[in-house]
């Protein structure tokens, strides 16, 4: 697959390795997004690049031995005692700067607590020639060497970069898919380079799915579990609380409920997924973040969410094979599936954005209870809801994701209909907007479809 986005992580990188004395550049963020492919693409032949694996401190100094032996020959005739030996005798043999990346930087503190202690004599003796970029995947581990006060590396680095998943638009440039496939296959693959690849050796998107989810040998039937082995203790009970939630258990009592365990100890491993990305905590639009009553917990990232609500409650049938009771699952919930996507997709697109030359604040969700137009209470909801910067106009949006066209000037009715319950609308300027999969029956201004969503979303 070719090389995509990344555009302001390259520039950075560049930047950083560029400055007119070493640097100590750190890159970190969640398995399969490409830190490694960002970190190679910005190397040239006359930098050292060392992958780190589990096995021991001494057989990993061998290991690096050999590799920086191709910039300075014999290099790995001698033995290192310890990193700081090895790291000083790079140092001696380097004439010109280049830029040394230790990658999978948490595998070799593990067999070597005392590294970071080492590097940060090394950075404070500002006798370094060459850079260092220090890239690991664990979340707990690189946050807490560069991030607490606490580690010897704490202030130590010149940069320091978390990789994201991808934006929407660049897995249609990626796959060469037009709007609408977008959408859909972004609400399985979500942001991933790794898992587009895998998609793009398939067919279509049903032949990447039994090859590479529904089936036990696929390379991602048991990605989640592997995910978690990075920064969860707990993993059996990390997979319980997400499969509770993407099936429906969103509130805190009702996925103790399920748990069967107090919500006082769910408040920590809930926060540990949110923190790590994979679960979000969402709130009505106006309402305090830190509100927990009104909270409810999604899946934040599309894949784990596709998971847990078609591989988990089908893995039986996926164990033996049978195909049919999962094609089944799909074919009655995966459009209703990608909706809920596509209405965060929407969201994402609105937030902080130019849309019919107005500019957003974060877009919500609102839910909850008003007094219908006969004065009797009734629940409402709205997928998309924004304010926009200068407080003057609220947008109020409605996401579809179906087949048939709509008719655009009854869906704005009802719209606005619902939203003039809403007892704090009379402080704005009401702006209705569709989101629709296809083009409404009629001509219509606040009309956004999936290549407008995905313009907003560059």
């Amino acid at each position: 697959m070719k090389f995509v986005d990344r555009r302001d992580e390259t520039a950075r990188l560049l930047q950083a390795l560029a400055r007119e004395r070493s640097a100590l550049v750190v890159v970190y963020g969640r398995r399969r997004l490409g830190k490694s492919t960002l970190i190679k693409k910005v190397l040239t032949e006359r930098d050292v690049y060392f992958l780190a694996d589990r096995s021991e401190g001494h057989l990993q100094r061998a290991l690096f031995a050999k590799v920086v032996a191709s910039l300075f020959p014999d290099f790995d005739k001698a033995v290192y005692a310890d990193w700081e030996s090895s790291l000083r005798a790079v140092n001696y043999r380097c004439g010109e700067r280049f830029t040394l990346c230790l990658d999978e930087f948490p595998y070799l503190v593990e067999q070597s607590p005392e590294l970071p202690s080492v590097l940060q004599k090394l950075v404070d003796e500002r006798s370094l020639k060459y850079n260092l970029v220090l890239c690991g995947s664990s979340h707990d581990m690189m946050y807490g060497l560069f991030f607490d006060p606490s580690d010897p590396l704490y202030g130590r680095s010149d940069e320091i970069m978390k990789l994201a998943p991808l934006r929407l638009p660049y897995i249609g440039e990626a796959l060469g898919l037009d709007a609408v496939n977008v959408v859909e296959e972004y609400a399985v693959w979500g942001g991933v380079p790794r898992y587009w690849e895998l998609r793009e050796n398939r067919g279509s998107l049903a032949d990447a799915l039994w090859h590479n989810i529904f089936s036990v040998n696929g390379a991602l039937y048991e990605e989640p579990v592997k995910l978690f082995r990075d920064d969860v203790k707990d993993i059996v009970k990390t997979s319980t609380i997400m499969s509770y939630i993407g099936n429906g258990a969103n509130r805190l009592s009702e996925i103790a409920a399920r748990c069967n365990e107090p919500a006082t100890n769910l408040s920590r491993p809930l926060k540990k997924l949110v923190d790590l990305g994979y679960l979000e905590r969402e709130v009505p639009f106006g309402t305090d973040e830190k509100n927990v009553k009104k909270s409810l917990y999604k899946i934040a990232d599309p894949y784990m969410a596709f998971y847990y609500q078609f591989v988990v409650p089908n893995r039986s049938f996926i164990e033996l094979g049978r195909r049919l009771p999962v094609e089944m699952a799909l074919n009655a919930h995966f459009s209703a599936y990608v909706s809920m996507q596509w209405e965060k997709l929407c969201r994402d697109a609105v937030s902080g954005n130019l849309v019919n030359g107005v500019v957003y604040g974060k877009a919500r969700r609102w839910w909850g209870a008003v007094l219908g137009e006969d004065k009797k209470p009734e629940q409402v909801e709205f997928d998309v809801m924004a304010e926009s910067i200068d407080k003057k106009y609220l947008l109020v949006g409605e996401c579809k994701w179906t087949a048939q066209p709509h008719d655009a000037y009854q869906l704005t009715a009802a719209l606005l209909r619902k939203a003039a319950l809403l007892p704090f609308v009379s402080n704005y300027t009401l702006v209705p907007v569709l989101f629709l999969k296809n083009a409404p029956k009629e001509d219509a201004a606040n009309v956004l479809l999936p290549e407008d969503v995905i313009s907003l979303s560059m």
